[in-house]
């Protein structure tokens, strides 16, 4: 016996110990309930996106806040790595775009050129190429202040609005977060305005290249004969068609392009709920000619209040806000760890979620026009764009919480909903995607900006194992059931494992895949399922914990390899209690895990990042993963009654 399961004590103490960790993780996650019902944590990205609040007040503004300024600056200071990089998440090698992102904002902020931290970043981002080797997000947020030549940005002409939606090549053939962020690219490198940083401070000290020298491709391809030369070639041919003194349909594209964005601004302010369109969406409209005062641009500029978290030192720009995921998995959680499905608490949160539900349509008609709205975001708003995953998760967490009488009526309807939706947006291979329907044309992937911004939505076996539990428990004979569940056995590694999309990573998509099939009798006669246990056995660290890096998605070599976290150590649990493995020793000592690493306020907290939003190139940190996902768990290993 190891000290580890020694510390534990015997099978009595330990049902006591995992009782009483429940119990606290309870109180606390009833402490954070906020007052209208619904949970929310903070959500945390790289540094660039806080380093963005002082250049984009100032594009927007022409001026920022001074103490604001300094608690931005303050904020991407502290995360500085000691070579003077910045990563794309934490523990994560330095990463040059974000390190240049970094710079510049406190460059602009009024950084000295013999600043230490400047001094040490500039001199990795010398060391890594300078700024002709970033990304072009980066290189398409410096030209926007004069920092980066605009000849040198992709083209996406506007005309590609006018696009029929039936065309091999649309819009609608982008993921949602691209789509949105497109149209507004493609005014500013349209435009191609320049927003005069104050002072003429300069970026020249990045540049490897001298200025005679700096041509910058928009992208690379191998052979002449790829995909990724293709949009090459094209790209140089839209290059001479703006260079053309007559463009007809171009002012009419443009137009249009302008009413798109408009018309998808969401009630708080925002695009898509996710800073990344909003940005760009605010630039493209003053690029257009919109003044500060226009109701527009006062909306989008307030709701940017929202996603700040300020205290007295720093000021953390969220790049999204997760209020009815964290909500739903917060009732999930709550229920399994055994609170009255009529408890108070649970009842606010139900109220609150039904009043999210999204009834409206949204870019998902296009590519399924004849189902009626029903379902969730992610956000406090994002009508736009709801998804699958959420919905989900909402649907299975209202059927938990039994509410008055004369709610009940309106809670089941809007699950009914919701399941319809949820089942009308399953793609053709079986599986289900976040946001759309059958969004993955693959040549797509290779466009010039895929280096940062993910333009495809495929199937993933996280969102569909999210949508084969609320199958399972609502409507087991759809037959959309059994392509879900074919759609995992196709969709395995050959080691067992399975690829998590949204959530780091192969820990994430094998916990969730085996979690959602314990209440299913296909789990125990399918071999995949003994595989993908094994996998996850092979993969627990010496603690008892798993974990896994963010790397895993540049490397898959290093699947389920890392030090071991809270939250991926849950899912971990969740997979193989889901697949019948809970009396294995290595169940106990993650369970023990877990036990160990709960604090005195009965939370658990990670400082590693175990979130994705663009496999390769950002990833996100939850702040309250650790809590539910370990109630989860710990109430499951219970409920069997395993020593």
């Amino acid at each position: 016996m190891s000290d580890i399961e020694r510390e534990a004590g015997t099978p009595v103490a330990r049902r006591q110990r995992v009782t009483a960790a429940i119990d606290r993780g309870c109180a606390y996650l009833l402490a954070r309930q906020n007052a209208q019902g619904y949970w929310v944590g903070a959500l945390e990205a790289d540094a660039s996106v806080s380093a963005g609040y002082g250049p984009l007040m100032l594009m927007m503004q022409g001026a920022v806040n001074p103490e604001r300024q300094r608690k931005a600056c303050r904020q991407v200071r502290r995360k500085q790595n000691p070579d003077g990089s910045w990563s794309a998440y934490e523990g994560g090698p330095g990463d040059l775009s974000v390190s240049i992102q970094c710079y510049w904002s406190l460059k602009l902020a009024g950084a000295a050129q013999d600043d230490p931290c400047l001094q040490k970043a500039r001199a990795f981002i010398l060391g890594a190429g300078g700024i002709g080797k970033a990304n072009l997000i980066t290189k398409v947020w410096l030209a926007l202040f004069g920092q980066f030549d605009w000849r040198d940005t992709p083209s996406i002409p506007p005309e590609l609005i006018l696009l029929p939606n039936g065309a091999y090549i649309n819009l609608y053939e982008f993921a949602s977060w691209s789509r949105a962020t497109i149209v507004a690219l493609s005014v500013l490198l349209t435009l191609r305005p320049v927003f005069q940083a104050p002072g003429q401070v300069s970026l020249e000290e990045l540049y490897v290249e001298p200025p005679g020298r700096r041509r910058y491709p928009p992208g690379q391809a191998e052979r002449a004969l790829s995909w990724a030369g293709v949009f090459l070639g094209l790209d140089r041919l839209f290059k001479f068609y703006e260079r053309l003194p007559f463009k007809p349909g171009r002012q009419w594209a443009l137009r249009r392009m302008e009413q798109w964005i408009v018309d998808r601004q969401e009630a708080d302010g925002s695009w898509g709920g996710i800073m990344l369109p909003w940005i760009y969406s605010l630039a493209a409209l003053k690029a257009l000619g919109y003044p500060q005062s226009h109701p527009v641009i006062q909306r989008g500029l307030a709701g940017l209040e929202g996603f700040i978290i300020e205290d007295d030192e720093c000021l953390l720009l969220q790049p999204a806000t997760s209020p009815v995921w964290d909500t739903a998995w917060g009732v999930l959680a709550l229920r399994e760890a055994g609170l009255g499905a009529d408890h108070p608490d649970l009842r606010r949160a139900a109220r609150w979620l039904l009043q999210q539900e999204v009834r409206t349509g949204g870019d998902w008609q296009v590519k399924n026009p004849h189902t009626e709205p029903g379902c969730w975001a992610f956000e406090f708003e994002n009508d736009c764009y709801p998804d699958v995953d959420d919905t989900a998760v909402v649907a299975r967490a209202l059927a938990r919480v039994t509410l008055p009488a004369e709610s009940e009526g309106e809670k089941w309807a809007a699950i009914g909903r919701g399941l319809r939706w949820v089942i009308s947006m399953q793609c053709r291979d079986g599986g289900f995607a976040a946001f759309d329907r059958d969004c993955n044309r693959r040549i797509l992937a290779h466009v010039p900006f895929a280096d940062f911004m993910t333009p495809l939505d495929p199937t993933c076996a996280d969102v569909t194992a999210h949508v084969v539990e609320l199958l399972a428990e609502r409507a087991p004979d759809a037959p959309a059931l059994q392509r879900a569940l074919d759609y995992f056995w196709r969709s395995q590694e050959p080691d067992g494992a399975w690829y998590g999309r949204w959530g780091v990573n192969y820990i994430y998509g094998t916990g969730l895949t085996l979690g959602s099939l314990r209440t299913l009798a296909a789990r125990r006669h399918v071999v995949a399922v003994g595989r993908a246990v094994q996998w996850l056995l092979s993969r627990q660290n010496a603690d008892g914990g798993w974990g896994e890096s963010c790397e895993t998605y540049a490397d898959p070599t290093l699947r389920g390899r890392g030090a071991s976290t809270v939250s991926q150590t849950a899912w971990a649990l969740i997979g193989l209690l889901g697949a019948g493995e809970g009396d294995s020793p290595a169940v106990r000592r993650g369970v023990d895990y877990l036990l160990r690493a709960q604090q005195a306020d009965g939370s658990w907290r990670e400082s590693l990042y175990t979130g994705t939003g663009f496999p390769r190139a950002f990833y996100l940190h939850y702040e309250l993963y650790p809590v539910y996902f370990s109630l989860i768990a710990l109430a499951q290993y219970r409920a069997i009654g395993a020593d």
